[in-house]
Order: structure tokens, then C-alpha cells, then sequence
């Protein structure tokens, strides 16, 4: 019975991506790690400060060692080091709601405070780094909340007292002590059981990045205090580490993020803490770091970055490089070296770089990984052409989830990057606080449409236009050097107006990008392709060819079916028949590449896009536009 348990729980596993949703949720609840209660819990905590990140003082005194023996920390911390001088002169943090909901800027500035005076404290000695961060403290403990309403406030500002609290515990007095502590019992512990018993917010139930953040935050706080609130501090560990693995599942089967490369690093970022913390202060982390999927996650935002340091900015994304600490820890905890290389590439050094950073990771040079990778789960694929070459092919191409957290209408969408440019794009979030952004006018917004993405419409009006339910599945993905591939299914997203819709995108031959759409219809469908990109677009007298020109680099598009189809240019604004509703970005400067194809049941739509250098003509050999079945 026991090797047939097994064996069920594996097919379980195995099926999760394929499996209808119940079955899926039955599969994931497989991979929960039992936790023990909140007394035995704290019998494991280390009694003395600090014990946050590093497990005794003697661990500061171990990194002024390497930082002088590693040619690389001194500059990380001189950098740090202009920041602490200059919080030193910067007024204290002021209890501020611009937007009337969040309390975030300031909760995060605080956290930053901590980390950064609380490091150099340590470091140096200086009593002035001490001083300006009670200061600090002193100003947010007599806030009148921490904005529980929008509780990632709370738990940042909940993890910036405790890592002041525990790093500078020998510094404060035992009134400043007091002050602290009652500031992260009533203001944070308190608000966050009202959630772990269910009266207050639900976050605790979620499976994205507030779950990780709420969590981690809280939880860090309570290992902080554990041996002064020990009643308090059991409880909200023993929740919050069931919890956590709600979230913590999601990174399976691969460690790819389904809200994105940007909120992976908000999302891991305390993830990461927390387990880091788990580890330093009771010597274990109850096994959450082996959750399957979990040790994978730092090729995500490494394979969703290009080679212009920018990424594949889906689900209200920002394009920036991801700067993520946590992959030092995660270098070493589960055995990834490479991630370190990636850190210390593109890092902004912050104390937790400095802490976990371990020359023997960073100085590995490891193999680059292969060239292409598809994320099941989160269904996307990334191709290049090359790994740490800055004019390398780069090609980001997704199915996923509408429903998923921060989600746009934007299956089968795409980015582009080569010679240096990003030449297909995606517009990234909107202003969070126009109104109904999170509810029912988010679809109104261009860009949380599909219009506002490199994909298709289909008979365009005023309804959204993918289904906001739809979730698509990439179902063939090839890997060689001649040819890379990916083909999604998109009907879900469009099952209103076709029977079937697919997408491929190809590499072809390390160099040209191929897009090929296919559209079964029974009633004649009007077909939009749009590609948004900030150069200067001329299309051919036949226009059946365009040219988009970045300085001397051009990227050559060219419709290879159906024949008579035509490119046009347009501002990336709403269509004549979408909502137009005030306040939202205007895309200064961007336009879109379109193809647009009426009365259309049958549809073979396929556009190649080839990098041009200075001088070098277009291919005289065009491949074949062969039905995806047959690629």
C-alpha cells in the first residue's frame, strides 16, 4: 500500500499543470510540509541577539573579513556606505497616505533605514547610525497604525522594527526596547491575528505575492521577539508557516512565477527572508526550501531577462533589470552557483547582498544555462541567441493565465529584443489608483487589454477582448540550434469569435523571429496583429513589408501569409469601438505595427522579423509559411 501511495502521489504531482482545477488543488495540498505547533516551535530558538539573517554578532565581524579579502564587497560597501550618510541628513519618515490607501513608500524607506544604519552600526561602530535609526523608529512607532487595511504595509514596517530590534538589541535601552516592541505587538502582531483567525483580511489564503509578503514579514517580527511574546510569537509562526506554502507551491514544477518576473522578486524577496530568518534563529526551515519547484526559481527572472538587462515585463510589470538579494541565499542553499554570477552582474548592493553574498558562489563561473527555456504552469518560453552579449536575439513569448494575480488581457503575447534594442515591447502597468484598476473597469484600460499587447484581437468592440476567465497552454516546445520553437493554444481567449486559435513563435536559426497565427472561425472574423514598439516604423509601396529603424540598427518585418495582407501603422491608443476612460498613460512615443485581415474564417497569418545591421540587406530566401502541425 505504501509504494502505491507513493506511486499516486507522484502521478499526482506530474499532472498538476494538465489537471482540472480540483485536481490540481488535491495534487498541490501533496506537496504540504507538516509543521510542528508553536511551542515546539520556539524550542528551538536561539536565546540570544541577533539572530535575523545572521545567527550571532560574531557573523558581522566574519564579513568585515570578507569584505576586505574580496575585491568586489569594498565597492558594494562604499555604495551602501553613501546611502547611510546620507539617511544620517534625511528627515524622519512621516506617517503618509498620498494615494489614500497605502502606506507603502514609507513602510519600505523605514525597512531600508534598518537594514542599511543597522549594517554600518554594525560595522563600523558609529553611535550616529544607532542614532538616526531610533529616530526612526521612534517617529513610526507613534504612528496611529500601520495601515492594516493594506496590510503589505504592515508587514514591511513589522520587518524593519525587527531588524532593528534584533541587530542593535545590545545598543537600545530597555526603554527603547519596550517602545519597539509594544509598536510590533499592537501595530503588527495584533492586526495579523485577526487574520490567522479568521476576522480580519484574507491574504493568508492567498497564492501570490501578498501571502509571501504578509507572511514573511509578520513572521520575522515574530521570531524577533519570540523569547518576550512567546505566547503571541508561537501562534503567528505556526500560521503563517502553514500558510506560506499555500504560495509556495505555485513555484512548481519549474520556479517560474505566474505574476511575473517583477512581482517574483517582490514575492521571493520575502520568501526568501523569511526562510533565511527561520534558519539563523531555530536552526531550520521546517523543510519549506525543498518544496518542489522552489530551488528552480532563480532561472525565472535570469531566462525572463534580456540582454539589454530588461525583461519580459507581463502582469502589470515594470521592464527594469531584477536586482534580487535572495539569490545569493538561494546560490547557496540549493546549490545554483549561477544565480550568484547573475547577482553580482547586475546588483544595486544592499545589506542582504553584502550578508549572503559567498565569494566561492560568485567566483564559479558556471556554465551558462541552455539557450531556451519553457516555464509549464506559468506557460512561457524565452529564446536567445546568446547568453552576456548585449546585441543577441531575445524573444519572450506567453500563453498563461487571465485569472492569474496582476494579470492583463495578453495571451500570446511577445517582446523582442536584438542589436541592442527592444523592438516589440510591452507598456507595463497602468496608475494603480485610477478607478476600478483591481476591479471592474480593469478591462476598460488600454493597456490591461489585449490591444495594448503584441497579440491578436479578434472582431473588436468595447467588451473585453480576450476572455478574462481564459487561461492558454503552450502545447509543443522545441529546443535546437537551427530551430526553437513554441506553439500556444489560445482558443480559450478568444472563444467567443473562433472555434481555434494558435500561436508559434520560432527562432530561426539563432537570428530571425517567426510568428505565425492560425484562426478557425465558423462566421467571417475581423483579425488584429499588433506589435508595439518605440522606433520609427516605414512600411514598403505594398506595404506587405515594414522597416522599423533604431540609430543604425533596423528590424526588417515582412508578411508571409496570407498573400495581399498589408501592414499599417497606428498610435498605441484605444481603438475606435474600445473604451476610452479618462486619466490612464498615453504612450508617448510608441506605435504599433498592425496587420489587420476582414471577413476572414480560414487564417494563416505569419510575419517574420529579421535584425538588420548597418548596410546588410534583407534575406533573399524567405522560409515557408507551413502550418504549425507540420513545424
Amino acid at each position: 500500500m505504501k509504494a502505491k501511495s507513493i506511486r499516486l502521489k507522484a502521478t499526482l504531482f506530474l499532472l498538476l499543470v494538465c489537471a482540472p482545477a480540483d485536481a490540481a488543488e488535491e495534487a498541490k495540498a501533496l506537496n504540504r510540509v507538516p509543521i510542528p505547533s508553536g511551542t515546539e516551535i520556539l524550542a528551538k530558538l536561539s536565546k540570544t541577539h541577533p539572530r535575523l539573517m545572521v545567527s550571532s554578532a560574531d557573523e558581522f565581524t566574519q564579513l568585515k573579513r570578507r569584505i576586505s579579502e574580496n575585491p568586489i564587497l569594498p565597492n558594494w560597501q562604499a555604495k551602501l556606505k553613501e546611502r547611510a550618510l546620507r539617511i544620517l541628513a534625511d528627515p524622519v519618515s512621516r506617517y503618509e497616505i498620498p494615494d489614500e490607501l497605502r502606506l507603502l513608500s514609507t513602510s519600505r524607506r523605514v525597512l531600508d533605514r534598518s537594514y542599511t544604519l543597522g549594517l554600518f552600526h554594525r560595522l563600523e561602530g558609529d553611535p550616529r547610525y544607532a542614532q538616526r535609526l531610533w529616530e526612526e523608529l521612534e517617529a513610526a512607532a507613534a504612528f496611529p497604525d500601520w495601515n492594516p487595511r493594506h496590510f503589505l504595509d504592515t508587514a514591511e514596517m513589522t520587518h524593519a522594527f525587527a531588524i532593528a530590534y534584533d541587530w542593535l538589541f545590545d545598543v537600545w535601552s530597555a526603554e527603547q526596547r519596550r517602545v519597539i516592541r509594544t509598536a510590533m505587538a499592537e501595530k503588527g502582531f495584533q492586526p495579523a491575528l485577526k487574520t490567522y483567525r479568521g476576522t480580519g483580511a484574507s491574504w493568508h489564503k492567498a497564492r501570490h505575492n501578498w501571502n509571501q509578503v504578509c507572511n514573511g514579514g509578520i513572521g520575522i517580527g515574530a521570531l524577533a521577539l519570540a523569547d518576550e511574546e512567546p505566547e503571541l510569537a508561537g501562534e503567528i509562526l505556526h500560521a503563517g508557516l502553514e500558510s506560506i506554502q499555500l504560495a509556495m507551491v505555485e513555484f512548481a514544477p519549474d520556479g517560474a512565477w505566474k505574476e511575473g518576473p517583477g512581482y517574483w522578486n517582490y514575492a521571493t524577496s520575502y520568501n526568501v527572508a523569511f526562510l533565511a530568518a527561520l534558519e539563523t534563529a531555530l536552526g531550520t526551515d521546517f523543510g519549506l526550501s525543498r518544496i518542489p519547484g522552489f530551488a528552480d526559481t532563480g532561472y525565472f527572472p535570469m531566462y525572463l531577462t534580456g540582454p539589454l538587462g530588461r525583461t519580459f515585463n507581463y502582469a502589470d510589470g515594470s521592464d527594469g533589470t531584477i536586482r534580487a538579494a535572495q539569490m545569493h541565499w538561494l546560490a547557496r542553499k540549493c546549490e545554483r552557483p549561477t544565480y550568484a554570477d547573475y547577482q553580482t552582474r547586475v546588483v544595486s548592493p544592499s545589506a542582504l547582498d553584502l550578508i549572503w553574498f559567498r565569494p566561492t558562489a560568485s567566483a564559479s563561473h558556471a556554465q551558462d544555462p541552455p539557450l531556451d527555456k519553457y516555464f509549464r504552469g506559468a506557460e512561457v518560453a524565452t529564446f536567445r541567441s546568446a547568453w552576456q552579449e548585449r546585441d543577441a536575439v531575445f524573444v519572450g513569448f506567453k500563453a498563461g493565465d487571465n485569472k492569474a494575480n496582476h494579470s492583463n488581457l495578453d495571451l500570446g503575447t511577445f517582446v523582442l529584443d536584438a542589436l541592442g534594442t527592444r523592438w516589440a515591447l510591452d507598456l507595463g502597468a497602468d496608475n494603480y489608483n485610477m478607478p476600478g484598476y483591481f476591479g471592474k473597469q480593469r478591462w476598460t484600460y488600454y493597456r490591461m487589454r489585449a490591444e495594448g499587447h503584441n497579440t491578436l484581437v479578434l472582431n473588436p468592440g468595447p467588451a473585453p477582448d480576450q476572455e478574462p476567465s481564459a487561461a492558454g497552454r503552450i502545447t509543443r516546445f522545441q529546443s535546437r540550434p537551427e530551430r526553437a520553437f513554441a506553439i500556444a493554444d489560445l482558443t480559450a481567449a478568444y472563444a467567443r469569435h473562433a472555434q481555434k486559435v494558435s500561436r508559434g513563435v520560432a527562432l530561426l536559426d539563432r537570428r530571425q523571429v517567426l510568428v505565425q497565427d492560425e484562426v478557425q472561425s465558423e462566421q467571417s472574423a475581423d483579425v488584429r496583429w499588433f506589435l508595439h514598439t518605440p522606433t520609427k516604423v516605414e512600411l514598403s509601396e505594398d506595404k506587405s513589408a515594414a522597416t522599423l529603424t533604431q540609430g543604425d540598427a533596423r528590424l526588417w518585418a515582412r508578411i508571409l501569409s496570407p498573400a495581399g495582407a498589408a501592414f499599417g501603422v497606428m498610435k498605441a491608443e484605444p481603438l475606435e469601438t474600445s473604451p476610452k476612460p479618462a486619466g490612464q498613460a498615453q504612450n508617448a512615443g510608441i506605435s504599433k505595427l498592425t496587420v489587420q485581415l476582414t471577413r476572414s474564417k480560414e487564417t494563416r497569418l505569419a510575419v517574420l522579423l529579421v535584425p538588420l545591421r548597418n548596410g546588410e540587406p534583407v534575406p533573399a530566401k524567405l522560409p515557408a509559411a507551413v502550418p504549425l502541425a507540420e513545424w
